[in-house]
């Protein structure tokens, strides 16, 4: 893998494949990475390599990515994280496509920079419905994992990190309203279960105005018309 180093952050990230660029962002929660594409049901890199400029990443402070931890951190600082990585790349349009924790990363990058994407695929999102216990203590464990190596961070810094990240509502990073604002052509695909409630993969595709959502997409029967249906959806929203 590459590296881009900016302010202290050391990102690693890889780049495969020529053609049209697509941004991904891996599922694994605060642990998001790279690799963990492999691991899914359907992977984007060995998928659509052979036709896009595929850009995948470890978030900071996950994989092989490292960053200092301030209180102020939040979905504002990866969302400048994935963005300088763009930017580094020469990338000045593109498409989204993210898993998990992947869904409020891209509404992240669809509010604060939406005429860069030309569209968007949420594999499910995740979402607070009467889950936010979950995902606290998703964090939690993640900060056992790395806090040693931070001593810059106390634990009213952690504890700041964390409502930054989790204290908000629906998809985390957008307003319902901002939801419905939302310009940028949606591919939806259903989540189901406590991190990726139903509800809020429902309600994306229907307050988004240019949305489709796809409720059975990773079950062995069907992961070769999830292929397809993304390829097609990608296809039709590309330059």
């Amino acid at each position: 893998m590459a590296i881009f180093e900016h302010d202290g952050v050391r990102l690693h990230y890889e780049v495969e494949g020529d053609g049209f660029p697509i941004l991904l962002i891996a599922p694994g929660g605060m642990r998001s990475a790279h690799d963990l594409w492999a691991t899914v049901p359907w992977n984007p890199r060995a998928a659509l390599a052979d036709r896009y400029r595929v850009v995948s990443m470890d978030q900071r402070n996950a994989g092989r990515s490292t960053a200092p931890v301030s209180a102020a951190d939040g979905w504002s600082t990866y969302t400048a994280d994935q963005l300088t990585l763009l930017d580094h790349l020469g990338i000045g349009e593109c498409h989204v496509l993210g898993m998990c924790i992947g869904g409020p990363y891209i509404f992240g990058l669809l509010t604060s920079s939406h005429d860069r994407f030309r569209s968007a695929v949420l594999l499910q999102p995740v979402g607070i419905d009467g889950n936010r216990d979950a995902f606290v203590e998703m964090f939690d464990g993640w900060v056992e994992e790395i806090g040693p190596d931070h001593p810059e961070a106390g634990p009213d810094d952690w504890a700041s990190f964390r409502r930054n990240m989790w204290g908000g509502e629906f998809v985390l990073t957008a307003t319902r309203e901002q939801v419905a604002a939302c310009e940028t052509p949606l591919l939806v695909m259903m989540g189901d279960d406590l991190y990726h409630p139903q509800s809020t993969s429902r309600e994306i595709a229907s307050l988004a105005p240019d949305a489709t959502l796809v409720e059975r997409w990773k079950d062995d029967d069907v992961v070769a018309d999830t292929d397809a249906t993304i390829k097609r959806f990608l296809a039709d929203h590309t330059p």
